[in-house]
């Protein structure tokens, strides 16, 4: 959260008599109670004469590009002559009789940009009527000119003051657990824990804020409305105020709080409700009262509806969302953002304030199915406040009226109850002897009462009711770590445990290390393959609707929307990491992933037991039944060049063969003997696609994928890709160790020819089998077709080496076993032995 010093050093020198701090110091500050910052940057200076300035006069100019105006301002003496200032400038959110900013020739702004006088659109410009962008407090969107109170100053007077340039602007890591840190409020309270303050909750009296609260005593219900129990809302309230001036601004200080915040001031009722999000932590919506029609209603989006947001999306709706209906359409996204049916705009007279306390997990969801992440939508994910609901609404219809005028209606509507915080028990020595540090009673009392929890001292025992903003406190667990924290981390000895002796790495664990040193070692470069995948990857692989792989487990609170199933395969996320390689210009390679996957078991629904107690033994069974079955897989992909041109000659292609010869690189490496035969196997060409057998059990496939599915996914021609799944091998030990035989080898070849459609691996193994103990290995090394074998025949041609242990071989013993082995291969598939 980007929050500016001078803010918080100013709510907590309310109560302090104007305590203030070094910038280095408040950092520190943060760090003691938990809070890491991403930095600190003071607002860039700005040297030489800015000064505050009224503009007397506007002249249009025309014939040029764009509008221009030539100004007359005065400054006062802050020019040296008590004359009008003579400024040429582009902007347009300015009027005569405006307070503004002015740069006068000699000031040099921030990032070096030096004011002169010159002459430019045929006028003489001395100086710069300054915007927020130019001064260093905003980006560069929010370019418009700084108009301020006339109250701030006469013309000449010194603006650095009034603009408060002397500031320094924080960016601290708010972590997902303490949501109510995003806020003014929360920080300041850590900050007076930190630097031992006394603190004033702004929520409890916003006068720390320099607010006065002016709103009448509620007297009835401006509108009813229906919050219904499926959308887990908490509470919901309304404040209406009316009259309003449309063209009013919000005033520079409060501007000045947003845009060091990082909002963009919009208009005077959307700032009021960014400003009181930022100060408490409550997020607002305002509504123009008048296109309002009839009562509201709070409830699940229906299937399918559509609304427009405010960042001008049309958004399909899922039956998960909240919305906020009328009488007419919806209204808004609860808890995300607002609709343009019901947007403030320069006509709004009436305007509806909105705070709700919504369910955070349904909030967190609809942010994230939409895409759509807002100020309100990362509070509510954390959680609000839900005491604070009516404070809020009163302090936004009071900086309304004092902003731009109008009435706040007495009415209020006010949905919901305040939820009862659980009282949690334990030992006031707990702390103690968790940490290893004597904590007395009265400090952990004290520290448990300043994060703004309720503490009931029995003897040795706390009874202790945590504060309705800490959500996240629900345990004993939770207060020990309170009193750790804010007591400081650092004063706990650390003591490093003595590793008990081991015995080294698992099977499992070696042969897993021993798969990826290998495929990295053949010129494989690793990727991690996500567990998430989009659904629909199979409907482009055209897989059957029975296809195993279609078997995966839903996710009900995705990180992606489009990536809401487990992956019951590697080749989605290997493929993805194809297309991303090839989009940003590598072309050749090969990759290898080792990764889980998960195969849906039983329902694939776990059970939601209840936190508060231990499941019974029949949920915990439950529970373990719907967990996926998750076996360990390894994936190859390559395409383009595996051998490169140069000197030597032309480059290889990465073919089919490769993506085989990876699934045998894993298989030695795991110790076992991969066997292939031809399959038909989507995603893979069915004429290019082999399966991988050990054992005689099918464990995976290599090949080239299917043309149509290349052509789908927009992946390179002949992109060829590898699966295995690892946890079918066996595990097997090679003892004893093989004895290498002392005598020479005697080499034969054999060429049969078969029918064209026999693999050639089966008969490879058959001449293997056949040739007997003698056999050593067989290799293919030839294929061959012609008109004289016959139509559909092809031969095929082995070299077999053959070796004794005890003896060296004669020619007439090697004959023997050729034949033997030519013998079964006629058996087999009529195989007929060429001479």
């Amino acid at each position: 959260m980007l929050i500016a010093q001078n803010w918080v050093t100013g709510l907590l020198g309310h109560a302090n008599a104007g305590w203030s701090v070094p910038a280095a110091d408040l950092d520190s500050g943060y760090v003691r109670v938990g809070f890491e910052t991403e930095g600190y940057e003071a607002i860039p200076e700005t040297t030489g004469p800015l000064v505050i300035g009224r503009v007397e006069t506007i002249e249009e100019l025309t014939g040029f590009k764009k509008p221009i105006r030539h100004c007359h301002v005065n400054v006062g003496d802050a020019n040296g002559t008590g004359e009008l200032q003579s400024i040429v400038c582009g902007a347009r959110n300015f009027a005569e009789g405006d307070t503004v900013v002015v740069s006068l020739p000699g000031a040099v702004l921030p990032g070096g940009f030096a004011i002169s006088a010159r002459e430019t659109y045929g006028r003489m410009s001395a100086g710069m009527i300054c915007s927020a962008a130019e001064l260093g407090l905003a980006d560069k969107q929010n370019s418009g000119i700084i108009t301020l109170d006339p109250s701030v100053g006469e013309p000449g007077t010194d603006a650095r003051d009034v603009l408060g340039l002397d500031d320094t602007v924080f960016d601290v890591n708010i972590t997902p657990d303490r949501g109510y840190a995003l806020s003014a409020r929360g920080l300041t309270r850590e900050l007076a824990s930190a630097f031992k303050l006394s603190y004033t909750d702004p929520a409890l009296n916003p006068a720390v804020a320099g607010i006065e609260v002016k709103v009448p005593e509620v007297n009835g219900t401006l509108i009813d409305v229906d919050l219904r129990p499926e959308t887990k809302a908490v509470r919901f309230g309304l404040r209406k105020v009316t009259g309003i001036d449309p063209k009013a601004e919000s005033p520079f200080w409060m501007q000045r709080e947003l845009m060091l915040s990082g909002q963009r001031p919009v208009n005077a009722a959307t700032d009021v409700t960014n400003y009181v999000m930022l100060l408490l932590g409550q997020p607002m919506h305002a509504f123009d009262a008048n296109l309002i029609s009839g009562n509201l209603v709070v409830r699940n989006a229906q299937a399918g509806e559509k609304f427009e947001t405010l960042d001008h999306v049309k958004r399909e709706l899922n039956e998960e969302d909240v919305v906020i209906t009328d009488d007419k359409a919806i209204q808004s996204l609860a808890g995300v953002m607002g609709g343009l049916t019901s947007e403030i705009s320069d006509t709004t007279t009436d305007v509806y304030f909105e705070a709700g306390i919504w369910d955070s997990i349904t909030v967190a969801r609809t942010s994230r199915r939409h895409k759509l992440s807002s100020e309100a939508s990362r509070r509510y994910e954390r959680g609000v406040d839900p005491a604070i609901v009516e404070i809020a609404l009163d302090i936004a219809a009071t900086l309304l009226v004092d902003i731009a005028g109008g009435t706040v209606e007495a009415g209020r509507t006010l949905v919901g109850e305040v939820p009862t915080m659980p009282t949690i028990t334990m030992s006031v020595k707990r702390p103690s002897q968790l940490a290893g540090v004597e904590y007395t009673p009265e400090t952990v009392v004290a520290r448990l009462e300043e994060v703004g929890c309720t503490v009931v001292v029995s003897g040795e025992t706390l009874e202790v009711t945590p504060p309705t903003w800490r959500s996240d406190i629900s345990m004993a667990a939770d207060l020990v770590e309170e009193v750790l924290r804010l007591e400081g981390l650092e004063a706990i000895p650390t003591i490093v445990p003595t590793a008990p002796a081991g015995r080294g790495l698992s099977d499992k664990q070696k042969r897993r290390r021993a798969i990826g040193h290998a495929l990295a070692y053949n010129g494989y470069a690793e990727i991690i393959p996500s567990p998430f995948i989009d659904g629909s990857i199979f409907d482009e692989w055209d897989l059957p609707a029975d296809d195993e792989r279609r078997q995966t487990v839903a996710v009900l609170n995705p990180l992606e929307a489009d990536r809401n199933v487990l992956g019951t395969t590697l080749l989605p996320s290997m493929l993805d990491a194809v297309k991303r390689n090839v989009a940003r210009g590598h072309k050749d390679f090969s990759l290898f992933g080792l990764q889980q996957v998960s195969i849906k078991q039983g329902s694939g629904v776990s059970p939601m037991p209840s936190v508060a107690a231990r499941p019974s033994a029949d949920v915990v069974a439950e529970l373990i039944d719907s967990l996926p079955a998750q076996p360990l897989y390894v994936a190859t992909v390559g395409t383009g060049l595996i051998e490169f041109e140069g000197p030597w000659g032309k480059g290889r292609e990465y073919t089919f063969a490769d993506a085989i010869e990876s699934a045998r690189v894993v298989a030695r490496a795991a110790g076992v003997e991969v066997d292939l035969a031809n399959a038909e196997y989507l995603p893979w060409h069915p004429g290019r696609c082999a399966a991988l057998l050990v054992d005689g059990r099918v464990v995976g496939h290599a090949g080239e994928l299917h043309p149509q599915v290349v052509e789908k996914l927009g992946l390179p021609a002949r992109t060829c890709a590898m699966e295995l799944n690892i946890s079918a091998l066996p595990f097997t030990e090679k003892l004893p160790a093989p004895v290498l035989s002392a005598f020479p080898a005697l080499y034969q070849d054999i060429a049969l020819v078969v029918d064209e459609e026999v693999s050639a691996e089966a008969v490879r193994a058959t001449v293997e089998e056949g040739a007997g103990d003698l056999v050593e290995a067989v290799e293919l090394f030839d294929i061959y077709r012609s008109e004289q074998l016959g139509e559909a025949k092809k031969s095929l041609a082995f070299s077999i080496r053959f070796r004794a242990s005890d003896r060296t071989l004669t020619d007439e013993e090697a004959n023997e076993s050729r034949l033997k082995a030519a013998e079964l291969a006629k058996e087999r598939f009529n195989a007929e032995m060429r001479g």
